[in-house]
């Protein structure tokens, strides 16, 4: 019985990647912010519960939370820069998402969240949800094109 032979898929055309600097430039693949936080419990039921992430893991501290594929340490202040110290101030968090900006409005607020600006396409095209944790942090989340 003779088999059939399969033709080899067309070759793909790829463009030749860019020669590297040199001295080599710095090429990260993540990041995970680190907050840190005046009640760690309250923290946490807010990304967990009201936000929607889950933890990844645990320690005496901190808790490293997940949404996907991103990462957000959040830990306990020990007080040592003393209780006065100002947190979030001029920091925010872009989070790119897939999901519908409206819906995830809406499971947020029907979890007590309080959105600081609702589901709103920006000048520049993208749409965007903004949030503010118990500390000050701002997240935006960004929907992605599909």
């Amino acid at each position: 019985m003779a088999t059939a032979r399969r033709s080899k898929p067309p070759a793909r055309k790829t463009k030749p990647r860019p020669k590297r600097r040199s001295p080599e430039s710095l090429r990260a693949r993540g990041i995970t912010p680190s907050f840190t936080v005046n009640d760690l419990q309250r923290s946490l039921a807010w990304y967990e519960g009201v936000v929607g992430f889950t933890i990844a893991d645990r320690w005496e501290m901190g808790v490293e939370l997940k949404a996907g594929a991103t990462r957000l340490m959040i830990n306990q202040d020990d007080w040592s820069k003393g209780r006065d110290r100002r947190k979030g101030v001029g920091m925010r968090i872009y989070l790119a998402t897939a999901q519908d900006l409206e819906r995830l409005a809406a499971d947020i607020t029907a979890r007590g969240g309080v959105l600081t600006q609702p589901p709103t396409v920006q000048e520049w095209g993208s749409k965007t949800l903004d949030l503010t944790d118990p500390d000050g942090f701002r997240l935006t989340f960004v929907q992605s094109r599909r």
